[in-house]
């Protein structure tokens, strides 16, 4: 790939640069013939996007860099959309041997005093589109004469200016330079690109030595100074995005901490970034004691669910399931596994574990002292790369009457995120009040609903994680999300599921004017380890933002 097939597309209506395959010429017609393939690992993405920026002027809207294919045949692919029409991208001519005429070169020397200078590469691009949104594509004697008319307005001192690059932003750029110029904003270090909805431009610092800025500037935010470091650190959290997405596309852009309208600065000691307008929405960037930055999510709601949203569950029809399934979309998953000392661990972890504690609290609340002491590996698949234990309750006769399960698998072909999930389940109401010694089944309050779903969201979201490795310093390659269900699973005799309202108490949610429901539930956007109050205060917002969405209007978190 070269620079100059990227501006041609450009200059061209647009097309698709594709690496890594071989091509044949059929009825001259150039066809595709093999794909070759490249490994990604060789290929700095980020280097190609940057080079792009940089050599080209302008540099070209909307640009996609990304992967495509198979692992073994994966294809690098640039995407360039058509641009505006009264655009003309240009880039370095190509030097020539020494004293070799090239008729396809153009740069314009200018005298002062003995020494001589040359119109910035800039300069040049401004004029050829200043001509062609004139009067079409310039001839050479009108490209002579506005050349003649800009080589006054230049001088030997004049380089890079802020906006260039970006005519149509030039004025916007340079009026917030100047009201965040007092913040030791140098001179520009490089043109001016659009990236999404924003324009970006390189800066030195006023003083030698110090780190330099990336001015931005984005659709309905205040222009923002960010220093450089700050700005490397905000494009590496998201050069995990699977696809080759733009890093900026998935985490966003800085956002300030209070609605204000005035430029603001990012300086290299900040500790503590907020980011949004990306696909991953609102999250914060974070620099540890240890000077390690992460990305979190900005805690939010959804009804949205995941393809494991029902994952172990075939085959099995409980009565009342409660769960807690976590996905862990953690960069570069294949150093991950399975060890046998951390699955030992966890064996002896489970019996004193916060969802062991919540079965046992269950039956304890009702008279009686069943423990969930005793756990086996299954029915999920146990291996290297995934986890499966389960501790069974059982009734009188045998039959299972309460169960709690725990797995936690790494990626497979179909699921490209880690997936841990805590369950309890309600097998038989019938037997499990007859291990109680009690005449009937007594439904659980929603307080203890709340207190089984906090136990194995915890059991789900930092016990299991760490059977597969240490997740303390892993990077996401997309938001991590929790999902939190409670379901009636087992049809009556006509086939019908039961409501929930037969097995739960759900009247601390007020009424229903849309009738009561077998199942409901909600997705927590957030970081899977917190501290125990915060995934209290997490998990009973969640509970109400699912109620209201499934017609518990009057359903607030202080009634909970």
């Amino acid at each position: 790939m070269t620079s100059k097939d990227v501006a041609a597309f450009a200059n061209g209506g647009g097309g698709v640069v594709v690496i890594g395959i071989t091509t044949r010429l059929e009825h001259d017609e150039e066809v595709l013939d093999d794909v070759v393939g490249l490994d990604p690992t060789a290929v700095n993405v980020d280097q190609i996007r940057k080079l792009i920026r940089q050599r080209i002027t302008p540099a070209p809207r909307g640009v996609r860099v990304g992967w495509s294919g198979a692992d073994g045949e994966q294809v690098l692919f640039i995407d360039i959309p058509a641009q505006a029409a009264d655009t003309l991208f240009v880039l370095p001519a190509p030097v020539g041997k020494p004293g070799a005429t090239r008729p396809d070169t153009v740069a314009v020397p200018m005298r002062d005093g003995d020494s001589t200078y040359w119109l910035p590469r800039g300069e040049i691009q401004q004029l050829l589109s200043a001509g062609i949104r004139a009067s079409g594509m310039p001839t050479a004697q009108a490209l002579t004469e506005l050349v003649r008319q800009a080589m006054s307005d230049a001088g030997p001192g004049s380089g890079l200016r802020v906006g260039q690059g970006l005519p149509d932003r030039e004025r916007e750029m340079r009026e917030a330079y100047e009201q965040l110029a007092g913040a030791g904003l140098g001179q520009p270090a490089s043109e001016a690109w659009a990236q999404g909805g924003a324009v970006l431009q390189d800066l030195h610092h006023a003083a030698d030595g110090e780190p330099g800025w990336v001015l931005c500037l984005s659709a309905g935010r205040p222009p923002v100074a960010i220093a450089t470091p700050v700005w490397q650190v905000i494009v590496e959290a998201g050069r995990r995005a699977p696809g080759g997405q733009d890093p900026l596309a998935a985490v966003g852009l800085p956002r300030p901490l209070t609605d204000v309208d005035s430029p603001w600065v990012i300086p290299a000691d900040t500790r503590s970034v907020d980011l949004d307008g990306g696909s991953w929405g609102a999250g914060r960037l974070t620099c540890s004691g240890r000077g390690v930055w992460r990305w979190q999510p900005i805690p939010c709601f959804s009804l949205e669910q995941g393809r494991s949203a029902g994952i172990g569950t075939s085959g099995q029809t409980p009565a009342l399931r409660l769960r807690a399934l976590v996905n862990l979309p953690w960069a570069d998953p294949g150093t991950l596994e399975v060890t046998k000392p951390r699955r030992t661990l966890l064996e002896q972890q489970l019996p004193h574990s916060a969802v062991a504690g919540a079965v046992t609290m269950l039956s304890r609340r009702r008279g009686a002292d069943l423990p969930a002491a005793c756990w086996e590996r299954g029915p999920f698949g146990n291996s290297a790369r995934s986890v499966g234990y389960t501790c069974t309750i059982a009734g009188p006769e045998g039959d299972p009457a309460v169960k709690a399960s725990v797995m936690i698998a790494l990626p497979t072909t179909m699921e490209s995120t880690v997936v841990a999930c805590t369950d309890v389940l309600i097998e038989n109401p019938d037997a499990w009040a007859a291990a109680l010694g009690l005449g009937e089944y007594t439904p659980l309050g929603f307080d203890e609903v709340q207190a089984v779903l906090l136990a194995a969201w915890e059991t789900a979201a930092e016990l299991l994680p760490d059977v597969v490795g240490d997740p303390a310093d892993r990077s996401w390659a997309a938001p991590p999300t929790t999902e939190l269900r409670v379901t009636c699973e087992q049809p009556a005799d006509n086939g019908v599921l039961p409501v929930l309202d037969t097995l739960v108490d759900m009247s601390p949610l007020g009424g229903n004017d849309t009738g009561p429901r077998p199942q409901m539930a909600v997705t927590v956007t957030a970081a899977p380890a917190m501290d125990r109050r915060e995934r209290q205060r997490l998990l009973r917002q969640a509970l109400v933002h699912m109620a209201n969405a499934f017609g518990y209007v009057d359903a607030e978190v202080d009634l909970l």
